[in-house]
């Protein structure tokens, strides 16, 4: 029996051994032991944190090595930058193409997109879908599956409550206008990103919920942000400070709801006077995001600051004041133009220099963008950065030099060689052997049909002027000469 027993007790303790989980294995530490090692932890990570963003603060902005430039404020913003929005001068730059989560300033290009696709009176009706996404934590306004609104209520509560089921909503909603649905406006927002020149962005959704997948920089969304501010509905919405939405199909009470960029509120500590709206952001990932747009009467500015774990507010303002303090324009007329330029397409063009440089400082680099109409974007240079593009016309000379593409009419001589005429030559005699009233006749016709040729093609062509520049803006352009230079400059 005692050895059976002692048999049994030795399979029993195997099998618990084996059926016991290994965390159990451990032993718990004590209530004292638990409540140090987390206060220990705490302290590490609160460390690190510090480290990280005394790191980013310290980081010099890349504008601040540029000979004769102004030197600018340091920032807590890991990527920071101050654009001229209508030259694409860039005033400050801090790690401008480096990607960063958006969070909510997505909803600018979100918004843009529906500005040029849709109209205010268009119905924005609510799926399932655009409610599900919602977790307590996010904004909303609280729409109902199959509540409708409209487009322009639906752009206020965008811009100013930064509503989650509104943008995804929209994107939905104005999809389905074109053809498609909600990934048809997703692929809409990357198209129309790249057309305005931004190269290190990427969009899976229209509200800025956290995807490793959805990334901007600074510089692009200072880009989107210029085209949007084209957009008199856009400036209307982004300086108001509250806005009620009325009763709807579903709800019979109104909503009203309130801006969330401080530099709008004249009774809040982070007031600027020259503040015209922008975009506020924020997720655990993203950090602060803040988007910003400013006027002070002589120059229309865009900041932009990503990952920022100082006050976001306090950064966008220091680079402001230095922008506005240190550049002014400086117009073109005051320069000698490019003796490849034939006209400026642009009234009263400008670049943007520090206040100790002139017009005798600048270098260009020229874009041919349509080389049949001698079409080309001219980015201009202070000691290598980018302080103006302007849009012109090129000369022929130029264009064909650059492109070996001419403009000039070229006769066709008879085929010699051969020793028979060419099928123009035959033409020119049947022509010639046709009775002289005949001949005035078809002449009269064919230049009627001639100048009618003209006037069409002076049509199409500003219609078609006029198109790209409202889709592609000038933007792009400016974009891929600054890339270009970019480079060089790196290597």
């Amino acid at each position: 029996m005692g050895i059976a027993l002692k048999r049994m007790t030795a399979v029993l303790l195997l099998i618990m051994m084996i059926i016991i989980p290994v965390s159990d294995v451990y032993a718990e530490p004590q209530a004292g032991q638990t409540a140090e090692m987390g206060h220990a932890a705490q302290e590490t990570e609160l460390s690190d944190f510090e480290k990280q963003k005394q790191a980013s603060y310290e980081t010099v902005p890349e504008t601040n090595n540029i000979a004769g430039w102004p030197e600018g404020p340091k920032v807590y913003g890991n990527s920071a930058i101050v654009m001229d929005m209508n030259s694409g001068a860039i005033l400050y730059g801090k790690k401008i193409d480096e990607k960063h989560y958006p969070a909510s300033i997505t909803k600018l290009l979100t918004v843009l997109i529906a500005l040029e696709n849709s109209d205010p009176d268009d119905e924005v009706l609510f799926s399932q879908d655009s409610i599900d996404i919602l977790r307590s934590d996010y904004a909303s306004i609280g729409m109902r599956p199959n509540e409708i609104i409209s487009m322009k209520d639906a752009l206020y509560a965008i811009l100013l409550a930064s509503a989650n089921e509104v943008s995804y909503a929209v994107a939905e909603n104005v999809g389905k206008q074109m053809g498609g649905d909600y990934n048809t406006f997703i692929q809409t927002m990357n198209d129309r990103s790249a057309e305005l020149g931004c190269t290190g962005s990427n969009w899976v959704n229209a509200n800025g919920l956290h995807d490793e997948h959805h990334y901007t920089t600074a510089h692009d969304m200072a880009l989107i942000t210029s085209e949007l501010y084209q957009h008199e509905e856009f400036r209307t919405i982004a300086q108001t400070l509250n806005y009620t939405i009325g009763t709807t199909n579903l709800v019979n009470e109104t909503r009203t709801f309130q801006q969330h960029h401080k530099m709008l509120w004249s009774d809040n500590q982070n007031y600027y006077k020259y503040c015209t709206g922008g975009k506020t952001g924020y997720t655990d990932e993203s950090r602060t995001t803040l988007v910003t747009t400013a006027d002070n009467g002589k120059l229309q500015l865009v900041a932009v600051v990503l990952k920022d774990d100082g006050d976001a507010y306090a950064d966008t303002k220091a680079i402001f004041d230095y922008s506005f303090d240190n550049f002014s324009k400086v117009p073109l007329s005051e320069a000698d133009k490019p003796e490849e330029i034939k006209s400026y397409t642009e009234d009263d063009p400008y670049v943007l220099l520090p206040d100790n440089a002139g017009a005798d400082d600048l270098d260009y680099e020229i874009t041919i963008t349509d080389e049949k109409h001698a079409e080309g974007s001219i980015t201009f240079l202070y000691n290598g950065q980018p302080v103006g593009n302007v849009q012109a016309t090129l000369t022929a000379e130029y264009v064909e030099d650059t492109t070996g593409y001419s403009t000039k009419l070229k006769l066709v001589e008879p085929d010699t060689a051969s020793g028979t005429d060419s099928k123009e030559t035959n033409l020119l005699q049947m022509i010639a052997s046709l009775p002289m009233p005949v001949r005035i006749a078809a002449g009269s016709v064919a230049g009627a049909v001639l100048l009618l040729i003209i006037f069409s093609v002076i049509i199409v062509r500003r219609r078609a002027v006029r198109r790209r520049r409202r889709h592609r803006g000038s933007a792009r352009r400016r974009q891929r000469v600054y890339m270009r230079q970019k480079t060089k400059r790196d290597r």
